[in-house]
């Protein structure tokens, strides 16, 4: 919960294709703005060869509706282009945070 409102999401990991990780970068980075959408984040860790995001939706209904979306599943196929093996997806509400 962040305050009064609980948000939902997921944390993912990535793992790049070796020499495709600009490529990809430059996949995600695409517009890809989302009804119910919060906000996305996405590390590159100093110590491994993956990439680690966090996407925010303002309700567990808002990720599931954009999960179905036709474009997602378009965006999905062009990212798995790049990478080694599909994403590995963590989902649940954020019940704790504060932006700073």
């Amino acid at each position: 919960m962040i305050g009064e409102k609980v948000l939902y999401g997921t944390i993912f990991t990535l793992q790049p294709k070796p020499g495709h990780k600009e490529e990809l970068l430059k996949v995600l980075n695409l517009e890809n703005k989302v009804e119910g959408g919060v906000a996305w984040f996405l590390m590159d860790p100093d110590d491994k060869d993956e990439l680690i995001g966090v996407a925010v939706f303002e309700s567990k209904e808002a990720h599931i509706a954009n999960s179905n979306r036709p474009e997602q599943h378009e965006f999905f196929t062009r990212m798995m282009e790049h990478l080694i093996s599909e994403p590995v997806w963590t989902d649940g509400p954020y019940v704790l945070g504060e932006i700073i």
